[in-house]
């Protein structure tokens, strides 16, 4: 089976990394060239990584729902159990 070539993706200016609580994180919001939504994903300092399983319209929603997961759960939502 022969895989196609990698899609083109678009990385958003408001993928980052951060550091909350004194714990690193990376912040990827990213879509394919020819899609419409947007991905996020955010890894933590193990290499552990969160995807959220539904696309999101804009950049800025991916941004905002990254937003209240930090205020509602903190980052304990991104650690390893």
């Amino acid at each position: 089976m022969q895989s196609g070539p990698h899609p083109e993706l678009i990385e958003s200016p408001l993928s980052r990394h951060i550091i909350q609580d004194g714990v690193p994180l990376t912040i990827n919001i990213v879509r394919i060239a020819t899609e419409p939504g947007w991905s996020l994903e955010v890894i933590n300092a193990r290499g552990t990584s969160v995807v959220w399983s539904d696309a999101f319209a804009s950049d800025r929603e991916a941004d905002a729902a990254l937003r209240k997961v930090l205020a509602e759960e903190g980052v304990q939502a991104f650690l390893d159990n």
